[in-house]
């Protein structure tokens, strides 16, 4: 779809030239070459091929220059080093010689005996620190790996600290869903703010480990609204099934938390769901706060039927039911309108068939 491809590679250039991110910038100047390229617009083409090869040598240009600075630096530690070893040796000479001259015989096993002991304590304390330090590197090297591991997936994350970025990806079969919570304004003002982020938050969790068990990637929330999708980083065949497995785990665990929240005498949420299956672009955005995304009109149309479900309810678009219809017992809605997209056909999933 070249004007798709147009919209984004033209907003990445234009982001990344606000930003200065060069790299990001060469990667969308060879999209927009590419794409006019194809579309016979050679002038624009050729605009693009330039900005490509100025962007190249300043990047190869940039790199030499760090490299260096680099060597410089190294040389200049090196040199004062060198520097110090040779006035350490220069002041103990000077020492050993003066006290020779005081005190030849026993002199010379005293101070034999001190520098051995100083400098085995000098060792010890020098490897307990390189331990302590390799420690102390390790576990901050697992921390950030695993920081890293709660935004961005698995695959994604190696592919980033690999490469240094993150190559957005083309997928022809993704569930999306998404759920919401009915009323959630109102519920919200019957509760302080620290009881309703423990409660969003008791819900987030229980959606994490759900999803996580039929493997779903959570993609991101958005106040009140959850969003997740199967298929991806890994492409699979299976993804409808997951989600809508994983949605009917949702749906469950809301009914029995609402049940528990009414005995209790205190305020519940209800919760939407719907999910939609087809084609996604997914890729890692911004260089500060960055998260792994999705975008296409796949993700549009999920949320829409989220929109067009009940309380309660898991609904999907009729996509989904074609690929899922043999594994799940559905009821038809018909056609029901969604905002922007017109009438859509409906399912609620009862339960497994």
């Amino acid at each position: 779809n070249f004007r798709d491809g147009l919209l984004w590679c033209t907003k990445a250039f234009e982001i990344s030239d606000t930003i200065g991110a060069k790299k990001e910038k060469l990667e969308a100047c060879e999209c927009l070459y590419k794409i006019h390229k194809s579309r016979g617009e050679t002038e624009l083409a050729l605009e693009y091929h330039e900005h490509m090869i100025q962007l190249e040598h300043e990047l190869k240009s940039e790199e030499t220059m760090h490299n260096l600075q680099a060597m410089e630096f190294k040389k200049i530690m090196l040199k004062d080093s060198l520097q110090k070893e040779q006035e350490i040796i220069r002041v103990e000479m000077v020492h050993q010689q003066e006290v020779s001259r005081k005190n030849k015989q026993r002199n010379i096993f005293l101070i034999s005996g001190i520098a051995v002991l100083l400098l085995s304590a000098g060792l010890y304390s020098r490897l307990r620190y390189i331990r302590r330090s390799r420690e102390t590197i390790k576990k901050e090297k697992e921390r950030s790996e695993e920081l890293l591991l709660n935004i961005l997936p698995a695959e994604t994350a190696a592919e980033l600290k690999e490469k240094g970025y993150v190559k957005a990806r083309n997928f022809d079969l993704v569930t999306v869903m998404f759920t919401d919570f009915k009323g959630f304004t109102k519920i919200a003002e019957k509760l302080s703010a620290q009881e309703l982020i423990n409660e969003i938050d008791f819900c987030y969790k229980a959606f994490d480990k759900i999803i996580s068990r039929h493997g779903v990637e959570k993609i991101k929330t958005i106040g009140d609204a959850y969003m997740c999708a199967g298929g991806l980083p890994v492409a699979n065949e299976t993804n409808p099934f997951d989600v809508v497995n994983a949605g009917l785990e949702i749906r469950n665990f809301m009914l029995r938390l609402k049940q528990k929240r009414i005995k209790e005498g205190k305020p519940y949420f209800d919760l939407r769901i719907g999910i939609h299956t087809g084609p996604i672009i997914a890729g890692v955005v911004g260089t500060k706060k960055f998260q792994y995304d999705i975008w296409g009109d796949t993700v549009n149309i999920a949320s829409c039927i989220e929109s067009g479900s009940e309380a309660g309810k898991v609904n999907i678009s009729s996509a989904t039911y074609e690929m899922v219809k043999s594994r799940f017992k559905c009821i038809h809605r018909g056609k029901i309108d969604a905002k922007n997209k017109g009438a859509i056909d409906m399912y609620f999933v009862q339960n497994k068939a």
